[in-house]
């Protein structure tokens, strides 16, 4: 793996210190990362999730995008999931028969000194406890 991307998963296992994360290096530098047991709240069934995404061989230049969560994640009021979700999705390439729920939140002007792979991570967990 890239310096940088060993640099970001560093600081994720800082940041994220009480979850168990998980790294599958890819072939070109960059990694697949899950980091387990994020709260996502009451009103979301079941209430906890890993959340993974993919830090590729651009970091810190390319926008840590898209993060997937549980297939079956839904909300507690019968609800439909809101736009950002999209069921039905593969987490890893070539990882078929585990379904994932994506989440789509791109960030459209990325700046590289401060939205990291954590900054990001952590954003996309208030975009779902917040929906």
């Amino acid at each position: 793996m890239k310096d940088e991307v060993l640099t970001a998963i560093d600081e994720i296992r800082k940041t994220f210190s009480g979850h168990e994360v998980r790294v599958d290096p890819d072939s070109d530098g960059g990694a697949f990362v899950t980091v387990d047991s994020i709260l996502l709240g009451e009103k979301y069934s079941p209430s906890k999730s890993g959340i993974g995404f993919h830090i590729t061989f651009q970091y810190p230049h390319a926008d840590v995008y898209p993060h997937f969560i549980l297939a079956n994640l839904v909300r507690t009021d019968g609800k439909q999931l809101s736009a950002g979700f999209k069921s039905g999705r593969e987490w890893k390439p070539g990882d078929t028969g585990h379904s994932a729920t994506m989440i789509s939140r791109r960030s459209p002007r990325l700046n590289p000194e401060i939205d990291t792979a954590t900054t990001k991570l952590q954003k996309v967990i208030q975009w779902v406890t917040d929906q």
